[in-house]
């Protein structure tokens, strides 16, 4: 997936006319998602117990690459405003975060079908969302399309891990949810929806903020649930 990632970004650079760094970001961001990818694969816990690493998985490994080509973006030509001017590649990076988001759906179903379900694939899926969402939202702000309050939508995820560290009851475990799941690809929706040439800033900017919305209200609801049920200190 690698080399796959170098070519990509290399015929991008070249096509679209991007900077020579262009292909030095792409390999930075994906070095660096596939080494937590391997780092938690051999963790002692063995979060992944099967032999294979599986197709789902590597389907969310292509989606890690896809999306380290659009983190590669940031700081380039493309997308900038007015997107109007730059329509074409504008719409070709609506079409492939679109292609990025539909994968999404499918590694979950496979990996419960073929058998090889796993904590290592959940967090997997879940982080590679995250990271997704993180450029989706710093390309929307190149774009001109949102204010740098953008960024909250794409940082409240490490927000909370970052709290996780001071307020250990954060890591608690929380059931799983259809009103999470829900969030998510709302989120990721209106962030592509924000990025398509014919979406004036002014809407891009209303859609962003009501799905900003629905996201801490998500977060709100787990961050209660969590504290709910974290251990009552004992009296003395």
């Amino acid at each position: 997936m690698g080399t796959v990632v170098l070519l990509a970004a290399s015929a991008l650079a070249s096509i679209g006319g991007l900077g020579a760094d262009h292909v030095l970001k792409a390999a930075a961001v994906y070095a660096a998602g596939a080494w937590l990818v391997w780092r938690a694969l051999v963790a002692p816990a063995r979060p992944h117990p099967h032999a294979r690493f599986g197709p789902a998985n590597r389907i969310t490994l292509a989606r890690l690459g896809a999306m380290a080509l659009m983190a590669a973006l940031v700081g380039e030509a493309v997308p900038s405003a007015p997107l109007g001017d730059v329509s074409l590649a504008a719409w070709a990076l609506v079409v492939a975060a679109t292609l990025t988001a539909l994968l999404d759906a499918v590694d979950g179903a496979l990996a419960r079908r073929s058998g090889l379900a796993s904590a290592f694939g959940a967090r997997f899926d879940m982080e590679t969302d995250a990271a997704f969402t993180l450029v989706l939202c710093a390309l929307v702000l190149q774009a001109g399309q949102a204010g740098a309050w953008i960024l909250a939508s794409g940082l409240m995820r490490y927000a909370f891990v970052a709290a996780a560290l001071v307020w250990p009851w954060l890591n608690g475990p929380l059931p799983p949810s259809k009103r999470r799941q829900t969030v998510c690809v709302v989120q990721i929706t209106t962030l592509i929806v924000c990025l398509g040439p014919i979406v004036p800033p002014l809407l891009a900017s209303g859609l962003a903020a009501t799905s900003l919305a629905l996201l801490t209200l998500s977060f709100a609801i787990d961050v209660r649930t969590l504290a709910r049920q974290r251990p009552t200190p004992p009296e003395t």
